[in-house]
């Protein structure tokens, strides 16, 4: 029997994700053993500083491309916001899974309606902190380390007002009921990919079991705002961000510039063709980086 070997994070919220894969390879694959294997990335092993002080979310991603390397894995599946912008020729992105809600949202501890203002926000990721100082002038914001359990508890032992994280992660994992607020993508433009899946493999190889499971508006969105993020030079921890809309063959993209040398941010949108959408990432990220090189902003 062929076997299919599905490689993950061991984190909850990863497993749960990567289940979705197995199960619909299971169900449409039924001429194959499918299994699932996990490890512990350096991500999830380095919890004492932010991902920015030890290389980004590509150390998400590093154990599970070595997996893919030497065989222990066929397929690996990721949050497509912590890949990395430049994949390894010989380990392609083959595709991505429809997009669950892409918002971010507001959790507070378990019987509070706002946030504390004498404790923190925590939020880890510098894209939110850069937006949260507008919705919540007058709160510090802290970085929160650790998977999703740990994060939550965090909150509900008091170290947090409130924390701030993807939508996605939350309704996959049944804790709907824990969001307070959801922050819409006007307020808070959500990171590049939040909310697809990425699946990765080897090149060459024939991945055709996936083409049922694998959805293209999904696919537009996510080479629009990576094409963007790409264009500006923004890793997995830049604030740089895009958001981009597919409807009926038209995508619209809404997107935010951080100008690091100014320290100051601007957003943007562009509408275009869902066949273009590479191209309209790419022309929104040169317009907003050329208002701050010609004083426009």
């Amino acid at each position: 029997m062929r076997r299919i070997i599905v490689g993950s994070r061991e984190s909850v919220l990863a497993v749960r994700q990567s289940m979705m894969v197995v199960d619909y390879l299971r169900a449409e694959v039924p001429d194959a053993q499918v299994e699932l294997v996990t490890m512990k990335t350096t991500g999830d092993k380095i919890l004492d500083r932010t991902l920015d002080q030890v290389g980004g979310k590509g150390l998400f991603v590093k154990e599970l491309d070595a997996a893919l390397r030497d065989g222990r894995a066929d397929i690996t599946v990721h949050s497509l916001k912590d890949v990395p912008m430049e994949v390894a020729a010989d380990l392609p992105l083959l595709g991505f899974s429809k997009r669950e809600d892409p918002r971010d949202v507001l959790v507070l501890p378990e019987g509070a309606t706002v946030p504390d203002p004498a404790k923190p926000i925590g939020s880890a990721s510098l894209r939110r902190s850069l937006q949260l100082r507008a919705l919540y002038p007058g709160y510090r914001i802290e970085p929160v380390r650790g998977n999703l359990q740990t994060r939550l508890r965090k909150l509900d032992e008091g170290q947090f007002g409130a924390l701030v994280l993807a939508a996605a992660g939350l309704k996959r994992l049944g804790l709907e009921s824990r969001i307070s607020r959801f922050f819409e993508p006007e307020e808070m433009i959500p990171a590049a990919g939040q909310g697809i899946l990425a699946i990765q493999g080897r090149a060459g190889e024939d991945h055709s079991y996936l083409s049922g499971f694998l959805d293209k508006d999904a696919e537009t969105a996510a080479i629009c705002e990576r094409a963007f993020t790409s264009e500006l030079n923004g890793g997995c921890t830049s604030p740089v961000c895009a958001y981009a809309r597919v409807e009926d063959g038209t995508i619209r993209l809404r997107a935010l510039y951080y100008d690091e040398a100014a320290g100051r941010h601007v957003t943007g949108e562009a509408e275009g063709t869902a066949s273009d959408a590479r191209e309209l990432g790419v022309s929104l990220a040169r317009r907003l980086r050329d208002h701050f090189r010609e004083g426009g902003i």
